[in-house]
């Protein structure tokens, strides 16, 4: 049964071809049933069948429904049997057109490059070289919302695996990586080595750590539900209910409060979530400025993100399930850009 599950998975959703699955997978009943397992799968392929349309579990469409529309839980419930194309943010943004022509990608904006489902990331050329690393369009939103560094100083916090980390420094930032994680932290090293970038990385708990001095600007990509990335890790589907995304907005709403004490006066603070809950997006942060006279939303504007990306009437920005649609998709973020007064 196993062998057989194998055998369609290959075929129906890896759309490998019968002849190669059937090469590949019984030699894995060596000393058993490989006739009844080749026949099986061979009256199965001759009648034709095909995997069911995927659906939402029913608790998560009728959330998702009534926070973004029927038409929201429509296009998630078609993103899972669309394994998500492969995004690359480059080091050199100036190199994004011929590293596009030279992958047979496509580009949504400058420093980003789409390309099919691939196989091994590290055989894909530049991978050596560290001219770009493996991150989401939705995932490369918040920092870019930061713009040039020209040397100024940033927190990068929650940090690893380090794709905005490195996206900082690629923009003339200099950076400070926190995360509580040392194995992560050792990923996002390995990938300023590959790729020639600098950065200064802490490992230590964001909830007793504090820096000595205040930073030109924040990025707290927070700890969340992570169903906005769904897509990867449909587990989370099952795993993510009411009490867990509570409990993950209090815990939010404590790190951004703490965070905003580290920003210089004039500067800015962007807070971003892999989320699809608005209690982990916008309420959190209009808890957050109910609270803080100190802050203001500035908001996003629509030049500053890829076509077919909006911000919202405040400025905020959310991308769904449905955006994009035509190019591959994208994942499930909120972010927020926010002023610190002088």
């Amino acid at each position: 049964r196993m062998v057989l599950r194998i055998m369609l998975a290959q075929t129906l959703a890896l759309e490998t071809p019968p002849h190669a699955t059937i090469a590949t997978a019984l030699p894995l009943l060596q000393g058993g049933p490989r006739k009844l397992a080749h026949g099986v799968f061979g009256s199965l392929m001759r009648a034709g069948v095909a995997l069911p349309a995927p659906e939402l579990p029913p608790a998560t469409a009728n959330r998702w429904t009534a926070l973004w529309g029927e038409a929201m839980a429509e296009a998630a419930s078609a993103a899972l049997g669309s394994p998500p194309p492969l995004d690359l943010s480059l080091a050199d943004a100036s190199a994004t057109a011929a590293t596009a022509a030279q992958l047979g990608g496509t580009s949504l904006a400058p420093g980003h490059v789409r390309l099919p489902r691939a196989g091994a990331i590290e055989q894909i050329d530049g991978f050596e070289s560290g001219d770009w690393w493996v991150q989401d369009l939705a995932a490369s939103l918040p920092a870019r919302l930061l713009g040039k560094g020209n040397g100024r100083s940033v927190l990068d916090l929650c940090a690893a695996p380090g794709g905005k980390t490195m996206q900082l420094a690629a923009a003339g930032w200099q950076v400070t990586a926190l995360d509580n994680s040392e194995k992560r932290l050792k990923r996002l090293r390995q990938n300023l080595k590959r790729t020639g970038l600098d950065a200064a990385t802490i490992t230590d708990n964001l909830l007793e750590w504090r820096p000595d001095d205040q930073a030109d600007a924040v990025l707290l990509d927070a700890p969340c539900s992570a169903t906005g990335i769904f897509r990867r890790h449909p587990d989370v589907l099952y795993r993510i209910g009411a009490r867990h995304i509570e409990d993950r907005a209090q815990q939010q709403l404590l790190l951004l409060e703490r965070a905003s004490n580290w920003v210089k006066p004039g500067g800015v603070l962007v807070y971003a979530v892999c989320s699809l809950e608005r209690a982990e997006g916008e309420d959190v942060i209009a808890r957050f400025l109910a609270d803080d006279s100190r802050y203001t939303i500035d908001p996003v504007v629509t030049d500053e993100l890829p076509s077919g990306i909006a911000p919202d009437a405040l400025g905020q920005v959310r991308t769904l399930p449905g955006m994009l649609a035509d190019a591959g998709g994208l994942d499930g973020f909120f972010m927020a850009r926010l002023r610190h007064q002088a």
